[in-house]
């Protein structure tokens, strides 16, 4: 059985094309559905749904033999024990340092929004600079209209929901998309299948 980790909304929905291609479709929708194991067509594939953040856990530690996730949760948590082996360039976005539309610096430390907490100490101490950072887990938007913070770090898509609050994106982090990742065990013991779907994948990904 290979055991194929998924989470709900975006990334599954431009995941289940991928999957088409490689003869792999749910039979039920994540979306309707209570459960977190999906059938599919093939007896030898399942689906778990899982929350996004806990994608790359449960492929380290072999609940699931591959999943999808976002390269902004790999960045996050460091990927250790795992293998990257295709960039299915879906869910395509960006993570930025984003703050209200001309807004002059704030002198001394700054303060920063997000739950990309590793991510925005690794970038910060890149650059030689010492932040104050504050763990959000939504709304990020919020901190810097009500002074909680002077900046936020968070992946921006159309950047509609930055605009509707007065804050403009002001700095890069990274291109973000989602990316097949592979249980290091899995790609020993059941070799044959996983290099099959990478290079089905690999097809559909064009």
């Amino acid at each position: 059985m290979l055991t194929i980790a998924l989470s709900k909304g975006r990334i599954f929905k431009e995941t289940l094309p991928l999957l088409a291609q490689a003869n792999i479709k749910p039979l039920s929708d994540p979306e309707t559905s209570r459960k977190l194991i999906l059938k599919t067509n093939r007896d030898d594939v399942e689906l778990v749904i899982i929350r996004a953040s806990d994608v790359p856990t449960y492929v380290e530690h072999g609940a699931a033999d591959v999943g999808v996730a976002g390269k902004d949760v790999l960045l996050e948590q460091g990927g250790k024990g795992l293998y990257e082996p295709l960039d299915l360039q879906i869910a395509r976005c960006r993570l930025m340092v984003a703050g209200p539309v001309n807004a002059a610096r704030p002198r001394g430390r700054l303060r920063i929004a997000t739950k990309y907490v590793n991510t925005t100490q690794y970038y910060y101490a890149e650059r030689g600079e010492q932040v104050e950072i504050i763990k959000l887990y939504g709304s990020m938007e919020l901190a810097p209209l009500v002074g909680l913070a002077d900046y936020i770090v968070d992946v921006v898509d159309t950047g509609n929901t930055l605009r509707a609050n007065g804050l403009a994106p002001l700095e890069h982090i990274a291109d973000i998309s989602s990316r097949l990742i592979v249980n290091k065990a899995s790609m020993k013991m059941k070799h044959a299948q996983v290099k099959t779907l990478i290079r089905q994948l690999q097809a559909a990904v064009g």
